[in-house]
């Protein structure tokens, strides 16, 4: 993020780079920043003459190098746009001789999505000689949270912490999509609202009693009628709560707790950091290492091994609704 904001701080600054080199697994700011560069650079006039947005599976190497050798029109520079360039991975490299000797007129923006060209390749070092690089690496689920509260909080709004987990677990860490529920709510709400889990459930749809977070809270605070509550409600709506991720997410809780009985620092700092969990949830923890000593939580890890196993259609039939019943059941055995 910082990476992207610098780049765009750049361009508003008159320091224009030749060629951009955008590439990697996370499309989110390689699209930001294409799509800044085509509002930006060139005034509305002489967009029409000087800006060309060409897509990888339909030119060649040596058509992006043609146009890139034009000169511009009316215009002290001219701006061409290589979207999904990973089409052309066959023939990228080919791409390294232009920048050798590139058109300091032409800026050239190449958008290279969910892959990376490797660093030792020619046409990356040329890139980062003579223009910018930038590689989006996809964010760990753990790290969504507070991405989505440095974005709100840049554009005037801050969210409650069980809000923005509701969103990750609905939208995982596409980036993209987050953002579009974001930019929803933002129609919705006025500049300094804090949105909270009832502002999700009222304008998104994500339930803020019925979602994984009030399971693993219902779980380790073992409270049974709210986690079967819980449960029926994903059994309901299947496509939503799907078996594989339930059970996963579970399984990513109980092994926290297991790495948590093996902390010698238990303070509420280092339990934090070494979870990789927000201080907001660490309550939760706490209680459920209580209510879980080490060899039980050793046994629900067992146990969620075999339901997943189950779900997956090895040894057993039984629907996905009745798995998570049996889950339940040796859990709070």
């Amino acid at each position: 993020m910082d990476d992207a904001v610098k780049i765009v701080n750049d361009i508003k600054a008159g320091r224009i780079k030749p060629v951009y080199l955008l590439m990697g697994e996370e499309p989110y700011y390689i699209d930001k920043i294409s799509d800044y560069i085509e509002q930006n650079i060139l005034t509305e006039d002489e967009k029409s003459f000087n800006q060309t947005i060409v897509y990888g599976r339909d030119v060649s190497i040596d058509d992006i190098i043609s146009i890139s050798r034009r000169f511009p029109m009316m215009a002290e520079r001219q701006v061409v746009i290589v979207r999904e360039a990973q089409e052309l991975s066959r023939t990228i490299e080919n791409l390294g001789a232009y920048v050798q000797n590139l058109m300091p007129s032409t800026v050239l923006v190449i958008c290279y999505k969910y892959k990376t060209i490797d660093k030792r390749k020619k046409l990356v070092k040329s890139c980062m000689e003579k223009g910018v690089v930038f590689s989006g690496k996809k964010l760990y689920e753990n790290k969504v949270a507070d991405w989505i509260k440095r974005v709100l909080a840049g554009r005037g709004y801050s969210i409650e912490p069980k809000a923005a987990a509701i969103l990750v677990e609905f939208l995982g860490n596409d980036l993209e999509k987050i953002s579009n529920e974001l930019g929803k709510l933002e129609i919705v709400l006025p500049p300094g609202s804090t949105i909270t889990p009832q502002v999700i459930e009222d304008n998104i749809g994500f339930s803020k009693d019925y979602n994984i977070y009030e399971l693993r809270k219902a779980i380790g605070a073992r409270n049974q009628k709210q986690a079967y509550q819980i449960v029926h409600y994903f059994a309901e709506n299947p496509k939503n709560h799907p078996l594989v991720m339930t059970t996963g997410l579970i399984f990513q809780f109980f092994s926290q707790l297991l790495q948590y009985h093996g902390l010698k620092d238990k303070s509420p700092k280092n339990v934090a950091a070494a979870l990789g969990v927000s201080p907001y949830f660490l309550d939760e923890y706490i209680l459920a290492v209580k209510n879980y000593p080490m060899k039980k939580v050793s046994h629900v890890v067992a146990t969620l091994r075999d339901i997943d196993v189950k779900g997956k259609g090895v040894g057993a039939t039984t629907s996905s609704g009745d798995l998570m019943k049996e889950m339940l059941f040796k859990i709070f055995a």
